[in-house]
């Protein structure tokens, strides 16, 4: 997760790179010349990833979602014309901003009706913090951990709940094929929960630098062991940063796939935690599109 010691880390790593006069490979927010559906898609955002439009025309929207807690606010994304599986995607620490925004124009300008979800919702609106460099900060630490501690394993699993049937109500969702969901950073074993609340429903599920995969302080709530509960496949992408910290996590992550009979793909990416991210400040633009790819795969395979 982006804790101090993952900051702590990061920030040697930049640091590094900085002393070897190496430069940080990102392209975080370059301006569009052509690609104007997703500035429409994104209000006030002036991105693309990897220089790249969306290969359909996009819109998204803001829309608010009933859960048991209250109501989630979140943006809906998808292409203009035809139905399309859902993708659920959570977002790291920082929360729903442009930067996920963004990414979520890109995915479902590959043929996605994306919605990407506030998490922190129960106390706050989006956008509670404008980038990921401002949870690096001591007053977006203060914003942050109060909201980071209404989220519970439960509540993630009962707004999963409450967001699948929302989507199945859309008209440009494709109820025919089954829904998928990412996660970045403290997102990412929330797909675990997404895909075991709805097994009926989640068909792949894709965690990017995910933190607490495997948590020993849960016991069986623990996300590993919920790949049991799922039928779904998965992409794990894991930070080298993160792997180096417990690098027993990986084989977990593997062995308890195996066990549940569930597709897993494992595997350890020469980038740091937040790679990623497009506002991240180690945005690893060349291990991201890597990733990118890995999911696009799934998706296609398993939706």
């Amino acid at each position: 997760m982006c804790d101090d010691l993952t900051e702590a880390d990061n920030t040697t790593f930049l640091a590094r790179l900085a002393q070897a006069n190496r430069p940080i490979d990102r392209r975080r927010f370059a301006v569009l010349g052509a690609g104007a559906a997703t500035m429409a898609s994104v209000p006030g955002c002036i991105a693309r990833i990897a220089d790249q439009a969306p290969a359909m025309p996009v819109s998204g929207h803001a829309v608010a979602i009933t859960t048991p807690d209250g109501v989630t606010d979140a943006w809906f994304v998808t292409p203009t014309t035809g139905k399309h599986p859902a993708v659920i995607m959570w977002p790291d620490i920082a929360g729903l901003r442009d930067a996920y925004k963004t990414m979520a124009a890109r995915l479902a300008g590959a043929g996605y009706a994306v919605l990407v979800v506030n998490q922190y919702y129960r106390g706050a609106k989006a956008p509670v913090l404008e980038s990921l460099s401002a949870w690096r900060t001591p007053e977006g630490q203060e914003k942050l951990k109060p909201l980071i501690a209404t989220i519970t394993p439960a509540g993630i699993a009962s707004d999963a709940a409450a967001y699948v049937p929302w989507l199945d109500s859309q008209p440009q969702v494709d109820t025919a094929r089954k829904i998928a969901t990412s996660g970045y950073c403290m997102g990412g074993p929330y797909t675990v929960r997404t895909a075991a609340a709805m097994p009926g429903r989640i068909g792949a599920a894709a965690s990017f630098h995910g933190a607490g995969l495997v948590d020993p302080k849960a016991g069986a709530d623990s996300p590993h062991l919920l790949i049991a509960k799922t039928k779904a496949a998965f992409l794990f992408a894991i930070a080298q940063n993160d792997d180096a910290t417990m690098p027993e996590a990986k084989t977990m992550l593997k062995a308890a796939a195996t066990a549940a009979g569930r597709p897993a793909e494992v595997e350890v990416y020469p980038a740091q935690h937040g790679w990623c991210t497009i506002d991240a400040p180690v945005y690893d633009e060349a291990q991201a599109e890597k990733a990118w790819t890995r999911m696009l795969a799934l998706f296609k395979t398993n939706l």
